[in-house]
């Protein structure tokens, strides 16, 4: 809107407001008025974007004020028309701003989706996408091609009406893929009525037509040529049925002529490509650049296009539409001859006429590939025929001539075989089944202007101007009524009407009119036509003109633009003739196909000639002409004609349903990924007629806001006394003050109306008020803070000032401490100086007294000391003389012992030396650690007593020389005496003398060898104390040593062990990981499997039900029967199931033959993953299955040996039965013989006495038949149990058995012998058979332990050659730890092998009490039944009071077979929820089910059992079909289903499960039957009643979680509502009827409170809760990342409430462990990056290490999307997101932007045992269960 007088008044001052002035470049630029503008200024003032100024000149007289630009505010909207200013360049900047910043390419203006081809591939077209459109109002998302399917497909089935979606724009734009979305929306939403798969062949008809109809252009890789109109029908329940296509104007000049860079249809480059495959031999092709139709263009491929795949998917796509392989190479080689026609030669003969030369390989091909004659072909190539009033003439033709002839013949056979491919099509969409509605998708190109246009370009702009008429009709018809609903005065808004441009080419005399009539001329011309052209229309039409340059042109105005158009060619493309006579060649053709192709040339046909559709259709059609004559005109009509007609065909289809415009739009023309182009968009944005919708819409009131939105918005412009209880006359008067002109605004009944510009006055105004309302914040706060500066000096001067004085204080009493010390110091430093002085002088005198005392005692020791020398000298002078003679001896002794101790130490010595060089000895030294610290000491002993002999020795020595010693002094008193008597004898002196010196001399001798061995003994001494200092720091080293080796092996084996357990905590992980995943995917399979028997069931219903209405007299089935049956069930089961099979195919057989096929398969396929399944389960427990084998091997040995104990023991009877009669017959023969003499007459005593006799002999024979009748019994129905155990391996029937038993009683003693001798058969029979497979299961053993020996030879073998390759110390610890594995394996399976022992010990003695309390029950019967006759007659009976006692009950319940139905109807189907939640104990009908089951097992009655579980188990399946919605119900089987399951687990007799009952509890076990298998079925049926409950909740929280957790206000003023468009989306004000978050907390308590009084497991309440957060976080998510209006500051506050509410209700419910609030983390991080800053590098670091739970798609969406709700706010700029994708560039995750909400994490169902004893359980009367019976 342009800038107003009133406006400008309004705004008082325009200083500084923002414009937009055109621009040749960016076609509008943005700028800044520098002063302010007033009425009359001749120019403006401005300042651009980029710093300059710019003086814009006005002129006076046009009103030529520029466009004011919007608040950024505004700016990026979802709706163009919520803009306030609505004109050209706030629209290109809105759709730049969302296409460059945001990356979002789609927009809404009104009605219309603007889609902008990004040219790149993006993932917002998932399956997972379509999922969060669907159901969503078109306002509430943000804009997508599925928000404006979704619309189309609520429309049709809430309105009733036929919906058609209009996607228009130029070549490039992507409108054919954004039509092929659409198809893809519809298909996936709705599904099909059948199992045909109709949507799947609705979008495999695209690659069909784009490989026919598409091409490659200058402006699209990927342009359709043609204009199609697809119609997919749908069914009263809004299923997709069929589909219909037309085509419009295919582009048949491509086939043979392409422009530069351009190329011809896809399919004949796929042809070539894929030339060198075999059965494309026979075609004959090569490469592209050697056909002339394929090569003209010079681009052959396409760039990321494989042609080879391309084909494939083509001919995949032929397949499913039914075209089989004949029929598609015959299309093959139909297109591959058009090729070889091209490349057909034709020379000049002359200058009249031309010729093929003979033998032309291409002619001869293109011949060969059609059928006809090469004769033919090539004289009608070159020739053609005149025909006269008489005659007939063959004319030559020029080269020229022919060879248009032969392009012509090619566009020909190609139109023909596009409409052959389209009708055929046509017919594979087509059903039987009769059409409710429709949706139409209409994929038509745009306006078109080239350099040179032509008759194509002219029907493409004829045909948008009809569109555009029929758009423009439609917005002003919506206007209106938006008007009249809102009772606004009606004012006429004058809109462009291009009516005058249609008639000027549809009208009588129009350019077709005149067109047609020149092709009906003999001699009619372009020229001629161009002419007529110009002096018919020239001067009275003024939207017809002629260019000044050429006489062969003309120029119409269109609605977009003016378009010049050629008129060169106009007459051929309308006449578009082919050689009549080369039809007729073709028609003669043995090739079927062609003959096909060419069968209806003198049929009625349309121009794309299609047949009608069948099977009640509802669509709009025109009927034809009124007789079959006219058919030969129709086919004589024009090309021109043809499209008129089927365009007015296609208005009044579009007229008679609701449409929906898509205007697609080409950013740039170099396919540039995300680049804008202003040029290009505003021209299409004129074009496409988006620009007339914005003018349409600003001419009136564009912008309307509810009463609720404008006061939620605006309320801050109020004051308190305007705030009224009536917000509608609140807004009233707010809106009279703030806007004076009444003008402006109109208030409706709902919505107030505003003209544009006033929405971005009032943002102005609220803008203002909340800029003062942050000033006045901000002044308080920042005087709050200076304030509190001000007191914080000022306390911290006092603070300051009071440490300054206590710092002086402390200060002086330091000085006046400091001089007191001085003080004290110097008194006592005078004291010590004086004390010491006093005591030097003391010490002195003393000194001198005491050394002269000192002196006289020395001297007169000295003296004394002389006195007592001269004595001891002179003893020791006499001693010394005495010692002298006793130490020659002496020395002389020990030289002699010296020397024969140094030769013995000298070998000993050399002994020790060649020993210590031995290698011997360093190996000894070296062995081992242990035993060389055990020698050192053994050598340290050993050298200690040597030590110690030497001491002894030495001592020895010592004392001989004492002894000697002593001899030597009796020797001196002897020589003495000798001496005394050498006196008297005078000449013995000198022989004496000599003989002295002599002894002199050895003694000398003997001291000196004495001195030397003790030298030697010293040395030697020094030596040991050295070796052994140097053993015992070597002992010291090795300790340390071995320290070091312990220290080593405990680090590494602790190490081992550490990274052990790493290891196994990693496989642990990985196990468990897996486990879920397996699990998951069987939960799937199981789930798929539920799906299809509810398809089938319901698939079931509908065949009966058309049944019953085509044949009144057929009988429906019955409604009780159910085929969701299990996969173990029965046989019996089974062949109800094949009987129901076989019926219901000869119901269908004239129905859908295919369907039931294809249903068949896809069971019989699910049938087997689910059986590879259980196959993966058992392998996996096949040891668990082995160790029972040999558990049942065991028992049935034991049970063979009781057999033939029995059998013994009855034998024994009847020999003694027959020796009793025996002897009672000789009694009676007795009796009769003494009869005769009397002797026995009765009343005798010997009568008595035989009669006791015989009385006595009759009741023990009577005991022994029953005893015999007992065993017998006893036998049969052991036999019977132990035939119905191995039914599967006994050979014999049980009901034969039973038959020859039945008549034991009545059968006479040859009976009863056969009977035996059967059973005796039979029993060895069976002996015979348990033994046999007792040998195969031990050789099966012995094989296993033999394989396992094997691998542990292998294994140890492998070992050994490891530890040979290893150093000794690594060998020996590797041994060791070998070793340790090893004995800790053996250790292990010695447990296991114990555990096993004990567990059949336990079992077996379970039994043997079993059956001994079965024989003394047995017995009790029997002592009841021995009473005598003759003592029951005897004896009187005397009335006795028996007590009766309390009977002891088992936990079980007894029924009749005939109340088994009774039973489950009462239990199960007629059951309410709500009474047994609140009346009785938590899983009542699981215990009675058990309770009936345990007394079936206890009977031993398998088919009881079988038909008791498989008739509960289909009638849960039943109730939750039919009542499946209703969450009680699933909740309540879902608990009684688990407690049932926990109940066949506790009472199973397996160790496992039996650890916390009580004896009581162990006492109730099965014992009979082992129902594992039917654990697993149930197991399965709680799993899908689990997926039924999920759904169930999904469903009543899918409608609350994006109102409650998004839309609604928790914290109410945080955000405030922005402008909306013409799409409006829901109301975040919480009216009544609007979820909030309290709804989903008090839904979310229901369903809690509801599972807890049905007892459901609380760890199963866990995972459904977990899954509960887990949708709740997802979805929200998922529309948090769908909408842009959610992305804000405000929005994240309240999410993050929200969120800590939900926290809350888990912390109160005590379920904060159970892991639900893990799976809302991706939403918390959603929030906080809401709210974080978004400037900094440091800020997208803290980004990318605060979200980690989200992807880097989500993140950078989120960032892209978030849009600030106030002016404060600022935008995410482009520059972070980049930083943030480089950041998480090398994130390894999914590239998928929304979670699975479909997503069910896998349940497990941990074991719960029950407290409750059976045996206590009471059977309430309002169940109606009378008729059980406790046992």
């Amino acid at each position: 809107m342009r800038l107003h007088p009133r406006l400008c008044c309004a705004c008082l001052n325009l200083l500084h407001a923002r414009v937009w002035i055109p621009d040749t470049e960016e076609v509008w630029k943005s700028a800044e008025l520098t002063k302010d503008y007033k009425q009359g200024d001749a120019s403006l003032q401005l300042l651009l974007e980029d710093g300059a100024n710019l003086g814009y000149k006005l002129d006076p007289k046009m009103t030529n004020l520029p466009y004011l630009r919007n608040p950024d505010i505004l700016v990026g909207e979802n709706d163009l028309t919520a803009l306030s200013y609505l004109h050209e360049p706030a629209v290109l900047h809105n759709l730049k701003v969302r296409f460059i910043d945001s990356k979002l390419i789609y927009t809404y203006c009104g009605i219309v989706l603007v889609a902008i081809n990004p040219y790149e591939t993006l993932p917002i077209y998932g399956t997972d996408i379509i999922n969060a459109y669907s159901g969503q109002n078109m306002g509430d998302m943000d804009p997508h091609i599925f928000a404006v399917a979704e619309e189309a497909y609520k429309q049709m089935a809430r309105d009733e009406r036929n919906q058609s979606i209009i996607v228009s724009g130029e070549s490039g734009a992507g409108k054919t893929v954004s039509a092929k979305y659409a198809m893809r929306y519809f298909a996936t939403v709705s599904g099909s009525a059948s199992e045909a798969n109709v949507e799947e062949k609705v979008l495999a008809s695209n690659p069909i037509m784009e490989a026919i109809g598409n091409a490659k252009t200058t402006r699209n890789d990927n342009s359709s040529r043609f204009g199609k109109y697809i119609e997919i029908g749908f069914d009263s329940r809004y299923r997709i049925i069929g589909a219909n296509m037309r085509t419009y104007l295919l582009e048949k000049s491509r086939v043979v002529f392409q422009a530069d860079e351009e190329r011809n249809y896809h399919i004949f480059y796929q042809l070539c490509a894929s030339s060198h495959l075999p059965e494309f031999k026979t075609l004959r092709l090569s490469s592209a650049n050697d056909f002339l139709y394929t090569r003209q263009g010079r681009s052959p491929v396409i760039d990321g296009v494989d042609d080879t795949k391309e084909l494939c998917t083509t001919r995949n796509a032929f397949t499913l539409l039914g075209i089989n392989e004949s029929y598609q190479m015959g299309l093959f080689q139909v297109l591959a001859a058009i090729l070889h026609l091209g490349n057909v030669e034709i020379k000049d003969k002359d200058a009249d006429s031309s010729l093929i030369a003979p033998n032309n390989r291409h002619l001869t091909a293109f011949c060969e590939l059609v059928g006809v004659t090469y004769q033919d072909m090539a004289q009608w190539l070159c020739h053609r025929k005149l025909k006269t009033a008489t005659e007939t003439y063959i004319k030559p033709l020029p080269r020229l001539q022919a060879t248009n002839a032969r392009d012509a013949l090619s566009k020909h056979i190609y139109a023909k075989l596009f409409n052959w491919i389209v009708e055929h099509v046509n017919k594979a969409l087509i059903t039987n089944i009769k059409q409710h509605s429709f949706i139409g998708v209409l994929d038509i190109y745009g306006f078109e202007t080239f350099e040179i246009n032509s008759f194509e370009q002219f029907c493409i702009n004829y045909a948008n101007e009809k569109l555009q008429q029929q758009f423009n009709m439609h917005v002003f018809k919506l206007e209106q009524e938006e008007y009249m609903k809102e009772q606004i005065p009606w004012t006429l808004i004058d809109f462009y009407d291009n009516q005058p441009c249609i008639n000027l080419i549809e009208a009588k005399m129009g350019i077709l009119d005149l067109l047609d009539e020149e092709c009906k001329m003999p001699k009619g011309s372009d020229d001629s036509w161009a002419q007529k052209l110009y002096n018919t229309h020239l001067k009275t039409c003024s939207l017809f003109q002629k260019p000044r340059m050429s006489n062969r042109a003309f120029i119409i105005q269109h609605f977009a633009d003016k378009v010049e158009y050629q008129c060169e060619g106009f007459l051929e493309k309308n006449k578009d003739t082919v050689n009549e006579e080369q039809i007729n060649v073709l028609k003669a053709s043995k090739f079927d196909l062609l003959v096909e192709l060419f069968q209806d040339e003198l049929k009625a046909t349309s121009p794309t000639g299609q047949v009608p559709g069948t099977g009640g259709r509802t669509r709009l059609s025109i009927k034809p002409d009124k007789s079959r004559e006219a058919s030969s005109k129709e086919h004589k009509k024009t090309v021109g004609c043809q499209f008129r007609n089927s365009l007015q065909m296609l208005m009044e289809t579009l007229n008679a349903t609701t449409p929906h415009y898509v205007r697609c739009i080409k950013p740039n023309d170099f396919k540039l990924a995300f680049s804008f182009d202003p040029k290009r968009a505003v021209q299409q944005l004129r074009a496409c007629g988006v620009l007339e919708t914005i003018r349409i819409s600003a001419a009136g009131f564009p912008s309307r806001w509810t009463y609720q939105e404008f006061f939620s918005r605006y309320r801050v412009l109020m004051k308190q006394k305007d705030v009224l209880p009536d917000k509608k006359l609140t807004c009233k008067n707010v809106l009279e003050k703030l806007v004076q002109d009444q003008d402006k605004y109109q208030f409706g009944k709902t919505k107030i109306f505003f003209r544009a510009g006033q929405v971005a006055y009032l943002e102005k105004l609220r803008a203002d008020k909340l800029r003062a309302a942050c000033i006045r914040i901000q002044k308080t706060i920042r005087c709050w803070l200076a304030r509190k500066k001000y007191l914080r000096m000022r306390r911290a001067a006092i603070t300051i000032q009071r440490f300054t004085r206590g710092y002086q204080a402390r200060c002086l009493a330091k000085f006046l401490r400091r001089t007191q010390a001085a003080t004290i110091i110097q008194k006592y430093q005078r004291m010590y100086v004086e004390r010491k002085r006093y005591r030097q002088k003391q010490a002195a005198a003393l000194a001198m007294q005491t050394i002269l005392r000192a002196y006289l005692a020395r001297q007169k020791y000295t003296a004394l000391l002389r006195e007592h020398k001269a004595v001891i000298v002179q003893k020791h002078v006499r001693g010394w003389l005495a010692r002298c003679w006793y130490k020659r001896c002496l020395y002389s002794i020990v030289y002699l012992q010296c020397c024969i101790r140094r030769m013995r130490a000298r070998r000993e010595l050399k002994k020790l030396k060649i020993e210590a060089r031995s290698v011997e000895h360093f190996k000894k030294l070296n062995k081992g650690m242990e035993n060389k610290i055990m020698q050192l000491q053994r050598k340290i002993d050993e050298q200690n007593k040597e030590n110690r002999s030497v001491n002894e020795r030495l001592a020895g020595l010592e004392s001989s020389y004492t002894a000697e010693s002593e001899r030597m002094r009796g020797e001196l008193n002897r020589l003495r005496g000798v001496e005394e008597e050498a006196k008297n004898k005078a000449n013995q002196v000198t022989s004496l003398l000599e003989e002295l010196e002599k002894v002199k001399k050895e003694l000398k001798a003997t001291q000196q060898e004495k001195k030397t061995i003790e030298d030697w003994a010293q040395t030697y001494r020094n030596e040991m104390e050295k070796m052994v200092s140097e053993l015992k720091d070597q002992n010291g080293l090795l300790k340390k040593e071995k320290d070091d080796l312990n220290r080593l092996i405990q680090e590494q084996s602790q190490q081992m062990t550490e990274k052990m357990a790493r290891a196994i905590a990693e496989e642990t992980q990985q196990l468990v990981t897996d486990l879920n995943e397996e699990r998951s995917r069987y939960q799937n399979l199981l789930t798929e499997h539920l799906r299809l028997e509810e398809k089938y069931d319901d698939l079931k219903e509908d065949i009966a039900l058309s049944l019953n209405v085509s044949k009144p007299g057929h009988r429906r089935t019955d409604s009780t029967h159910s085929s969701n049956e299990s996969e173990y069930t029965y046989n019996s089961e089974y062949t109800e199931l094949e009987e129901g099979s076989r019926a219901s195919e000869d119901v269908t057989r004239g129905i859908d033959t295919s369907l039931t096929l294809k249903l068949q398969k896809r069971l019989t396929e699910l049938e087997q993953e689910k059986q590879s399944l259980r196959n993966e389960l058992e392998n996996k427990e096949e040891q668990y299955q082995r160790a029972r084998a040999r558990d049942d091997a065991e028992f049935k040995k034991a049970r063979g040996a009781e057999l033939e104990y029995e059998s013994l023991k009855r034998q024994e009877l009847e020999s003694e039965n027959k020796k009793l009669k025996h002897n009672l017959a000789e009694l009676r023969q007795s009796l009769l013989g003494n009869a005769a003499t009397g002797a026995g007459a009765p009343g005798s005593p010997a009568y008595n006495v035989l009669l006791d006799q015989l009385n006595a002999s009759c009741e023990e024979l009577e005991v022994r038949k029953e005893e015999v009748l007992i065993l017998r019994s006893q036998l049969v129905s052991q036999k019977e149990a132990m035939t119905h155990k191995d039914e599967k391996e006994t050979m014999t029937e049980p009901s034969v058995f039973v038959e020859d038993v039945s008549k034991l009683k009545d059968a006479d003693e040859i009976k009863q012998a056969y009977v035996g001798l059967k059973d005796t058969n039979r029993l060895l029979e069976h002996q015979l058979q348990t033994q046999r497979r007792t040998y195969d299961s031990e050789v099966e053993s012995l094989r296993g332990e033999l394989q396992n020996v094997k691998e542990e030879n292998n294994r140890q073998q492998q070992l050994l050659a490891q530890n040979l390759q290893l150093p000794p110390e690594a060998r020996i610890e590797a041994s060791l730890q070998h070793e340790i594995t090893r004995l800790t394996n053996e250790n292990l399976d010695l447990m296991e092998q114990l555990e096993k022992q004990d567990r059949t010990i336990r079992k077996l003695k379970k039994q043997l009490k079993v059956y001994s309390k079965r024989i003394g029950e047995m017995g009790a019967v029997q002592a009841e039944g021995q009473t005598s006759p003759g003592q029951m007659v005897d004896e009187p009976i005397h009335p006795v009071n028996i007590p009766r006692r309390e009977k002891d009950f088992q936990g079980m319940l007894e029924y009749k077979k005939e109340d088994e139905l009774k039973l489950v109807k009462n239990l199960i189907l007629e059951l309410k929820p709500r009474g047994v939640a609140v009346n009785l104990i938590p899983g009542l009908p699981a215990y009675i089910l058990f309770m009936c089951l345990r007394h079936a097992d206890y009977v031993n009655d398998d088919q009881k059992v079988r038909t008791l579980l498989t008739s509960t188990i289909n009638s849960i399946k039943k109730i939750l079909k039919k009542r499946g919605d209703d969450f009680e119900t699933v909740s309540f089987w879902l608990s009684n289903t688990c407690r049932f399951l926990h109940c066949l687990k506790q009472y199973s007799g397996d160790e496992a499960f039996m650890k916390h009952n009580t004896q009581r509890q162990n006492e109730h076990c099965l014992s009979n039957f082992d129902l594992a298998e039917y654990r697993q079925v149930i197991s399965d049926l709680a799993i899908q009643i689990y997926q039924q409950l999920i759904k169930c909740m999904e469903n009543i929280l899918q409608p609350m979680i994006v109102s409650g957790m998004l839309e609604h206000e928790t914290i109410q003023g945080v955000s405030g509502v922005k402008p909306t468009g013409l799409r409006k989306r829901t109301s975040s004000i919480a009216d009544e009827g609007t979820y909030t978050l309290d709804s989903i907390l008090r839904q979310l308590s229901a369903f809690h409170s509801t599972m807890c009084q049905h007892g459901t497991d609380p760890e199963l309440i866990k995972q459904v809760v977990k899954q509960q957060f887990y949708i709740i976080g997802a979805v929200t998510l998922n529309n948090l990342l769908l909408r842009k209006d959610m992305c804000s500051w405000s929005k994240g506050m309240q999410i993050r409430y929200n969120v800590s509410q939900l926290e809350e209700w888990l912390r109160d419910k005590g379920l904060m462990m159970c892991g639900a609030k893990e799976t809302l983390e991706p939403l918390i991080q959603a929030a906080q990056l809401l709210q974080v800053k978004k400037k900094t590098d440091e800020d997208a670091e803290a980004i990318c290490s605060m979200c980690h739970a989200l992807t880097t798609a989500q993140i950078v969406k989120v960032l892209n999307l978030y849009t600030p709700v106030n002016e404060f706010e600022e935008r995410v700029s482009v520059a972070f997101i980049r930083t943030i994708q480089t950041r998480l560039r090398d994130r390894c995750e999914s590239p998928q932007l929304l979670m699975d909400t479909k997503m069910i994490y896998p349940v497990t169902f941990p074991f719960n045992p029950s407290s409750l004893a059976l045996e206590t359980i009471q059977i309430p009367s309002s169940l109606n269960l009378m008729f059980l019976t406790r046992v």
